[in-house]
C-alpha cells in the first residue's frame, strides 16, 4: 500500500477490534484471579493459570508476526486466530480440574496472543503521518476494558463467579466478529535492500528499548496476578476492585486523547523515563498502603503513565527504530519482551513471593524491577539529536 493510499483506509474498524480486545480484559483481568480462586486453587496455580496470557505472547506473536510479513498480509491471520481463541476458551468452564483448564486455557491464548501485534502494526502504520493519532484510536481498547471492569463486578453479582468463564467466551466471539471488519494493510517495500532486523536488534538503543520494556512489564505482572486478591484480603467488596480497575484505565484513557499534543512537545524517550518513574512511585504506594482506599485510587491513577504513556512510547520509537517490512515481527518482539517475557516472569515469581510477604513483599519487587528500569532508560536511551515521534 502506497503512502498515498493510507488514509483512505478508515481507522474505525481498528478501533472496533480495540474496543472488543480490550473489553475482555477488562473482565478478565480484574476478576480471573478470583474465580481461580474460587476453585480453590493455590497461590502458585494461580499465578500459573495467570501467567499463560503473557506466556503465549512469548510464542504466539513472534511465530505470527513472521508468517505475516512473510506473507505480506496480516488480515487473514488476525480473523482466524480470533476465531481459533474464542472457540478454544469453550472447553475452560467444562471442567474445573487444573489441568484442564490449564490445557484449555493455553490454547485459546495462544490464538488470542496473535491478533494483537498485528493490529498494531497496521494501525502504527496508517497513522505514521500524524504523530500522536494511534493513541487517539488506541484509547478505544481502554474504553473497552473500563466498559467491563467496571460493570463486572455487579454482572458477576448477577451471574455469579462461576460463570465468567461463559461471559468471557462470548466476549471473545465479539472480538472475532470485530476481527472480521479489520481491512488488509499491507506496509509499503523500499525499492533497496535493507539491513537485517537482527542488525537492527543489535543496535544498543534498541536493547536498552526492550530491557525498559521487559523490567516495565515485569513490574506489572504481580499486578495482574494479585493485585485483586490483595485488595479482597484487605476487605475491599468486589464492586469496589472493578471500579478500582476501571479508574486506573479511565487515567489511561485521558492519557491517549492527550498523546497528540504530548508528543509533539516531548521526546519518546522522555517519555519512556518518565512512565519508568511512575511505576516506581506507583508500586511502592501498592506495596506500603494499599489497604487505604486514597493510597489505592492514587495508585490507579498513575497507571495513566506506567501503561498508557508507557504503550505509546513503545509503539512509537519501535516503529521508528525498524524498518516497514519488519514492523510485524517488531510489534511481535515488544509484545514478547514485555507482556510475554517480562509479565509471565514477574508473575510467576510473584506467586512465589506472594505467600511470604502478600503485597508488601511482592510489590516492593515490582518497585524494585520499575527502578532498574529508570537506571536502563536513564544510561542508554537519551535522544541524541531531536527526533520525530511516529
Amino acid at each position: 500500500m502506497s503512502s498515498s493510499a493510507s488514509p483512505a483506509v478508515s481507522l474505525l474498524p481498528f478501533s472496533l477490534f480495540y474496543f472488543s480486545y480490550f473489553a475482555f480484559q477488562g473482565l478478565f483481568s480484574p476478576f480471573w484471579g478470583l474465580y481461580l480462586q474460587s476453585l480453590s486453587f493455590s497461590a502458585w496455580q494461580i499465578s500459573v493459570l495467570m501467567a499463560l496470557s503473557t506466556l503465549a505472547r512469548i510464542v504466539a506473536p513472534g511465530f505470527w508476526g513472521w508468517l505475516a510479513d512473510r506473507r505480506g498480509r496480516r488480515r487473514a491471520i488476525i480473523l482466524t486466530t480470533s476465531l481459533l481463541s474464542a472457540a478454544a476458551f469453550l472447553l475452560v468452564g467444562m471442567d474445573r480440574a487444573f489441568w484442564w483448564v490449564f490445557v484449555s486455557l493455553a490454547v485459546s491464548h495462544f490464538f488470542w496472543a496473535a491478533a494483537l501485534p498485528l493490529v498494531e502494526a497496521s494501525t502504527a502504520h496508517l497513522t505514521r503521518a500524524q504523530p500522536g493519532r494511534y493513541s487517539r484510536v488506541r484509547v478505544w481498547g481502554s474504553i473497552g476494558f473500563v466498559c467491563l471492569a467496571m460493570s463486572g463486578g455487579l454482572l458477576l453479582d448477577g451471574i455469579g463467579i462461576g460463570n465468567l468463564p461463559w461471559a468471557l467466551c462470548a466476549l471473545l466471539a465479539l472480538v472475532a466478529v470485530a476481527a472480521w471488519r479489520v481491512p488488509e494493510v499491507a506496509a509499503e517495500r523500499k525499492g533497496g535492500p535493507s539491513a537485517p532486523i537482527a542488525a537492527t536488534l543489535r543496535r544498543p538503543e534498541v536493547m536498552a528499548l526492550f530491557g525498559c520494556c521487559f523490567l516495565m512489564a515485569f513490574a506489572h505482572g504481580p499486578y495482574y496476578t494479585f493485585f485483586s486478591i490483595g485488595l479482597k484480603q484487605a476487605a475491599y467488596e468486589q464492586g469496589a476492585i472493578g471500579m478500582l480497575w476501571g479508574l486506573g484505565v479511565v487515567s489511561e484513557v485521558a492519557v491517549f486523547l492527550l498523546m497528540p499534543k504530548i508528543m509533539a512537545r516531548a521526546r519518546l524517550e522522555t517519555l519512556m523515563l518518565l512512565s519508568l518513574l511512575a511505576a516506581v512511585l506507583r508500586f511502592a504506594l501498592i506495596a506500603a498502603a494499599a489497604q487505604l482506599a486514597w493510597v489505592a485510587i492514587g495508585a490507579q491513577l498513575l497507571h495513566a503513565l506506567t501503561f498508557g504513556l508507557h504503550h505509546a512510547a513503545s509503539v512509537g520509537l519501535i516503529h521508528r527504530m525498524f524498518d516497514q517490512h519488519h514492523h510485524g515481527r517488531a510489534q511481535g518482539l515488544y509484545i514478547i519482551a514485555s507482556f510475554g517475557v517480562g509479565g509471565s516472569a514477574g508473575g510467576l515469581i510473584g506467586g512465589l513471593v506472594w505467600p511470604h510477604g502478600g503485597m508488601a513483599t511482592t510489590f516492593a519487587m515490582s518497585t524494585a524491577a520499575a527502578a532498574l528500569g529508570v537506571l536502563l532508560c536513564w544510561r542508554w536511551l537519551r535522544p541524541a539529536a531531536p527526533v520525530q515521534a511516529g
